[in-house]
C-alpha cells in the first residue's frame, strides 16, 4: 500500500471528498480511507502509485472533484524527560471592576513510555477550594494539546496539584484554569522537554539476491533489523522503523528488487527523536505555523 493526505483544490469540497471516497471504496475494497485524529489530514492508500492516481482521476470524472496530494503529516508527540517541583504561577488581573485571582503550586514528573497523563489532587488544608479543581485539571489538559517544544500533543505526564492560593471575590474557575495552563507549560520548559515519533513494526519480504539492498536501506532510515528469515526463494525482514522514514518507502523498495519486494507496517511504539532530526522537525513545525498565522 502507499499512502497519500487528500486536499480538495477548491475550498469547501472537504465533505465533497469523503462521501466520494467512500462511494469509491464500495467498487473497490483496495482503496483505504482514514482520517488522522491527531494532523486532522483524510488519507488515502491504494495498492501502488498507479492505483492513487487512478481513484484521484475517477474522483475528478465521476463526482467532480479535484484534489491535491501530498506527503502525509508525521504524528509526532512531546514528552519530558525530567522533573519540575514545586512549580509556582499566580494569575492575577484587575480591570476595573472585578479581578481575576488564581495561584497554583504543580509538581510535573514523566511516566514511563505509553503511561498517558495522570492528575493527582494531593491539596491539603483550605488554600484552594475545591470546586476550582476541575478547572485546573482541564487547564492542564488543555495545555497538553499543544506543546513547548513544537505544538504537539503532550503524554506520559503526571500533575500533581499540591497547593494555591484564592480570592474569595476575584478567584473563578476560568482563573484556576489559566493558571493551570501556565503552570503547567511552565514545568514542561523545566523539565527537557523533548519530541517523540511513531515507530513502525516493518516486515519486508524481499528476492534473496536483494537481501542486502534492502537490510542498507532499511538501516539507513534509522531502522533496526530484528530478525531476517528465509522463505523459499525470498528472505523476511522484520525491523522497527521510524515512520518518517517509510513514508515513500513503497516506490523504493519496487526499484530495489524490480517490483518483486513487498512490505507490510502497522504501529509499534513512540521513541525519542535524535537531537538533529528534532531540530529539523521542530523549524518545519514552526514554518508550518508560520503559514497557518
Amino acid at each position: 500500500m502507499i499512502t497519500y493526505a487528500l486536499t480538495p483544490k477548491t475550498k469547501g469540497d472537504e465533505e465533497k471528498i469523503t462521501s466520494s471516497l467512500v462511494r469509491l471504496h464500495e467498487e473497490d475494497p483496495t482503496t483505504l480511507v482514514t482520517r488522522d485524529e491527531q494532523t486532522g489530514e483524510v488519507l488515502l492508500s491504494g495498492v501502488g502509485q498507479t492505483h492513487v492516481e487512478v481513484i484521484v482521476e475517477k474522483l475528478k470524472r465521476k463526482f467532480g472533484v479535484e484534489v491535491n496530494l501530498s506527503t502525509p503529516k508525521v504524528p509526532y508527540k512531546e514528552t519530558i524527560r525530567s522533573s519540575s517541583k514545586g512549580i509556582i504561577y499566580r494569575h492575577k488581573k484587575q480591570t476595573g471592576g472585578r479581578g481575576q485571582f488564581a495561584e497554583v503550586h504543580f509538581d510535573v514528573t514523566p511516566l514511563p513510555r505509553g503511561g498517558g497523563f495522570e492528575f493527582d489532587n494531593d491539596l491539603v488544608g483550605m488554600n484552594v477550594p475545591r470546586n476550582f479543581v476541575p478547572a485546573v485539571e482541564k487547564g492542564v489538559v488543555e495545555a497538553m494539546q499543544s506543546g513547548v517544544v513544537a505544538g504537539f500533543p503532550v503524554v506520559d505526564v503526571k500533575v500533581r496539584f499540591f497547593d494555591g492560593k484564592s480570592h474569595e471575590v476575584d478567584s473563578s474557575e476560568m482563573a484556576f484554569k489559566i493558571a493551570a495552563i501556565m503552570a503547567f507549560k511552565k514545568g514542561m520548559q523545566d523539565a527537557s522537554p523533548v519530541l517523540l515519533e511513531p515507530i513502525m513494526k516493518v516486515e519486508v519480504t524481499a528476492p534473496d539476491e536483494n537481501m542486502g539492498d534492502v537490510i542498507g536501506d532499511l538501516n539507513s532510515r534509522r531502522g533496526r533489523v530484528l530478525k531476517v528469515e528465509g522463505k523459499g526463494n525470498s528472505q523476511v525482514i522484520q525491523a522497527n522503523v521510524p515512520l518518517s522514514e517509510m513514508l515513500k518507502y513503497a516506490p523504493d523498495l519496487n526499484s530495489k528488487t524490480g517490483g518483486r519486494g513487498t512490505f507490510i507496517m502497522e504501529f509499534s511504539h513512540y521513541e525519542e527523536v535524535p537531537a538533529q532530526i528534532s531540530e529539523k522537525v521542530v523549524a518545519q513545525a514552526k514554518k508550518d505555523k508560520g503559514k497557518e498565522d
